[in-house]
């Protein structure tokens, strides 16, 4: 398991991923949309120095994550990405760690990086404060390397 990137929402997708990019220096590395099933737009971004990854999160109106937005209060997720999917949920749930449901649509599918495509599986659980923390699991194995994707 390692620590993948976080995740944050944002109000404006474009505005921040210029902000983030042309501003701060971030490489666009991965996008994708999953409104279609319930989510919403999302861009990974990634430091070309430290290899620490920023995924921003835009949710449609209707989007059962489209909350209100408060400034600050923008921490949409944390990542951990696994090998193990099921093991790792299992081990979880014996210690009584809250899952969160979301639709079947957005457990499983196809998601890729800039040049390239995998299949996916995740889940979410809420740490001791409520914040969501996602475990995620796709068909390649972890690298060895920090990864430009996810």
């Amino acid at each position: 398991m390692y620590l993948s990137y976080f995740g944050i929402r944002v109000t404006d997708l474009d505005r921040s991923v210029r902000f983030y990019t042309e501003l701060l220096g971030l490489k666009e590395v991965a996008r994708g949309d999953s409104s279609q099933a319930g989510g919403g737009r999302y861009v990974l971004l990634r430091d070309r120095n430290s290899g620490q990854k920023l995924e921003l999160n835009w949710y449609p109106n209707g989007s059962p994550y489209a909350t209100t937005y408060l400034a600050g209060e923008g921490l949409d997720h944390i990542a951990f990405r696994v090998n193990d999917l099921a093991g790792t949920l299992k081990k979880l749930i014996a210690a009584n760690v809250e899952t969160v449901e979301i639709p079947p649509a957005l457990r499983e599918g196809s998601s890729g990086t800039v040049g390239e495509s995998y299949q996916v599986k995740l889940a979410y659980v809420k740490d001791p404060d409520g914040n969501w923390i996602e475990f995620y699991e796709h068909s390649t194995p972890i690298p060895l390397s920090t990864p430009d994707g996810y």
